[in-house]
């Protein structure tokens, strides 16, 4: 299938759907895409989510952080995903220092909204999260809590460490995502939490919860799609599967990893953090 092409009857999922697929235990399969000709790939493979993740910064820059990354980064190449794909639920990275207060983070959002035509908007964030997210959600904003590893705070949290091993910050990651949602937030994304913290938040709020290294126990599962294709420099993370290595193709890999996803055996044990 080629950009602008749409497969027959592929209806635009709704928050609705998702919110439906949490009921019914059916698992959100989502990756990260930067362009259109892997966006139609993973479309055509049954992805549900895409996201415009601000990891674009190292996979596609090549910065050795997200922190470089700029509003216009995020809405070109969102821009390029949207023109491609109708069915998957599309989300737009808030770069760093896009949620610095209320009023950038309500411009910002609204540019993705209105000239890339992102759906909802991802947003990682200190103290000012929670108020961030009420300024958004009052403007109609749909809006995705990012919780656990936060990779814009990379510097500030001492590297790319899983979060919440200990009782205190697990239950500060719980008390966050319930103040989310009572601020608006309409997804929550979980990323190197242990199992039980998944749960925990899983237990205590009533939206679809996304997980990236956070076990087996949340709604949907996503992966950075250079790394599950096993294109990506250097070590790669304790939760990642590389798809490519066994499908031998780029679309069999979305799509075996979309079966996998869906059927529940990704992730593995060994995939998360016990």
């Amino acid at each position: 299938m080629k950009a602008g092409e749409q497969s027959p009857g592929s209806k635009p999922l709704t928050l609705g759907d998702l919110r439906a697929m949490r009921e019914s235990g059916e698992p959100i399969a989502c990756l990260t895409a930067y362009d259109s000709t892997f966006a139609v790939a993973q479309e055509a493979a049954g992805v549900d989510l895409i996201l415009i993740g601000d990891t674009l910064g190292m996979v596609v820059q090549g910065h050795d952080s997200t922190v470089p990354v700029r509003v216009g980064d995020i809405i070109y190449h969102t821009q390029c995903v949207t023109r491609a794909v109708r069915r998957p639920w599309v989300v737009a990275d808030m770069p760093f220092l896009s949620v610095r207060s209320p009023q950038v983070a309500v411009e910002a959002a609204g540019r993705m909204m209105q000239e890339a035509g992102a759906r909802m908007v991802k947003l990682e964030g200190g103290e000012s999260q929670v108020a961030v997210t009420r300024a958004l959600a009052d403007q109609g904003i749909p809006v995705c809590g990012h919780l656990g590893l936060q990779p814009q705070l990379v510097h500030k949290l001492g590297g790319f460490k899983v979060q919440g091993r200990e009782a205190a910050a697990a239950q500060a990651i719980v008390d966050r995502a319930c103040e989310l949602e009572q601020a608006g937030a309409d997804m929550l994304l979980l990323e190197c939490v242990p199992n039980a913290v998944t749960q925990g938040v899983v237990a205590a709020t009533s939206v679809p919860v996304i997980g990236i290294g956070a076990g087996p126990h949340a709604h949907g599962q996503i992966l950075v799609m250079h790394d599950m294709l096993g294109v990506t420099a250097g070590r790669k993370p304790r939760f990642v599967k590389n798809y490519m290595a066994e499908a031998g193709g780029v679309e069999a890999a979305f799509a075996s990893y979309v079966g996998e996803v869906k059927s529940g055996a990704y992730p593995q044990p060994t995939h998360g953090f016990g």
